[in-house]
């Protein structure tokens, strides 16, 4: 439980998040927790004794993750677009009364959850968001991908990207409201890249910015070094916060 008045962000790789709010609710983002660059994953798994929201952006395995055994175990509630929502409880099982309209909105509807605690607003993405099983059947459709804003009642802002490339309407996402911490994907190849990346921060302009999805394949290609740089040249003022697998921050 994070400790009063303060927020805890952990990192588990990937796009993968808990956030434990100064309430104490715990959130996932993109659960995919026994990636292949955590080696606790099946640990990290079992020690989520309470989560109470599942964030999930599009419906890439990588992001989806463990999130159908997480609420069955947990009881959590999905966060995700309607059409997200409709196509996990229908191809992976998600318990369908964790998956109602209360919790899954679509683009630019603000939904106040957890007694007030939370405020989530799904954003667009410019990516794709097939949703598959594990065997070799075609993914089905899952909607359109998004990054997430969510708001805390007693503690930051959080923009978490999802997988996208970098478009100009991210400077929307910041124009609502200020954005204190921004999760961004930097690893190239299926998302943007340092350069892209570097260029979406300056839009946004965050306090603080954590890279992720990198490394975790071969194909994605982006470090952190190789995004510092670029936030330098283009003279982006948040700082960077590069977090270790497993690692848990108080912001």
């Amino acid at each position: 439980m994070a400790a009063a008045n303060s927020t805890q962000l952990t990192w588990y790789g990937q796009s993968a998040f808990k956030i434990v709010t100064s309430s104490g609710n715990v959130l996932l983002i993109d659960p995919w927790l026994n990636n292949p660059k955590n080696p606790r994953g099946q640990e990290d798994i079992a020690a989520l004794k309470r989560v109470d929201l599942i964030l999930i952006t599009h419906g890439h395995a990588d992001h989806v993750g463990n999130s159908v055994e997480i609420a069955k175990a947990t009881g959590a509630k999905l966060v995700a677009t309607l059409d997200l929502a409709t196509a996990m409880k229908t191809v992976l099982g998600f318990p369908p009364a964790q998956a109602e309209m209360e919790t899954t909105p679509m683009f630019g509807g603000e939904v106040t959850l957890l007694d007030g605690d939370v405020k989530i607003t799904l954003v667009p993405a410019v990516h794709g968001s097939g949703l598959g099983k594990d065997d070799d059947s075609a993914p089905v459709y899952a909607g359109e991908p998004s990054g997430v804003a969510i708001a805390l009642r007693n503690g930051p802002t959080f923009y978490h990207t999802g997988d996208t490339d970098l478009f100009s309407d991210m400077a929307l996402v910041a124009s609502y409201t200020r954005i204190d911490i921004m999760m961004v994907c930097i690893g190239d190849h299926f998302t943007m890249g340092p350069r892209r990346a570097a260029a979406a921060v300056k839009l946004v302009n965050p306090r603080m910015v954590i890279p992720m999805h990198y490394e975790t394949f071969p194909v994605l290609t982006g470090t952190p070094e190789a995004f510092d740089r670029e936030l330098k040249k283009n003279e982006a003022q948040a700082e960077m916060r590069v977090m270790a697998i497993g690692e848990t921050i108080t912001v």
